[in-house]
């Protein structure tokens, strides 16, 4: 319905609604900088899905301040459980180089959270899972917050109306994401 959770040290477990909110394309038209270009020919990292959920989930959370509270971390194990929270991994020769903790309804991806360990990871992971959702049918990639490092990548905000509209019609329809070789069927969801 386009409400998320944050922690706030002061009032806990919170509900959050944005009045606009961030989209990546997924019709084509992301753009790739020139210096990340390089990096996605040199193939040096590779795509996972669901392979380190709980590294990813602690990745997203160790920085000074996190919203990802003990609370959120249980909710998130019993959505990944139940098949709508998943992880992107990003590996390279030394191991998990970056992540992404996200959540998928029909054809609608939300970027929850993000981390990186090696330069260009996480913009390797970004661009290569957008260009994934994009071919398996997904209508939404909602990264909640625009920033000029994702207006690089062609994000534009949304009205909160517009994007209620298309989450519900997003939420209707299935969709597929396929990552070097995992596989994660997205089912709708119908508002009960």
């Amino acid at each position: 319905m386009g409400w998320f959770p944050m922690h706030d040290e002061g009032d806990g477990l919170q509900l959050y609604r944005s009045h606009e909110r961030a989209l990546l394309p997924l019709d084509g038209s992301l753009h790739i900088p020139r210096s990340l270009r390089r990096s996605l020919r040199a193939g040096t990292f590779h795509l996972s899905l669901n392979r380190d959920f709980e590294t990813v989930l602690f990745g997203c959370a160790d920085r000074p301040r996190t919203w990802i509270s003990p609370e959120l971390h249980t909710i998130y194990h019993r959505l990944h459980a139940d098949g709508l929270a998943h992880s992107v991994e990003a590996w390279d020769g030394r191991g998990l180089a970056a992540g992404m903790l996200c959540i998928g309804i029909g054809a609608c991806w939300i970027g929850e959270s993000m981390f990186h360990r090696r330069p260009q990871a996480g913009n390797v992971l970004l661009v290569e899972l957008a260009q994934a959702l994009g071919r398996g049918g997904f209508d939404l990639f909602d990264v909640q917050i625009n920033n000029p490092h994702l207006e690089r990548f062609g994000c534009r905000s949304i009205s909160d109306a517009v994007y209620g509209r298309r989450l519900a019609e997003a939420c209707r329809r299935p969709a597929t994401l396929s990552l070097q070789g995992d596989l994660v069927s997205s089912e709708p969801w119908m508002a009960g």
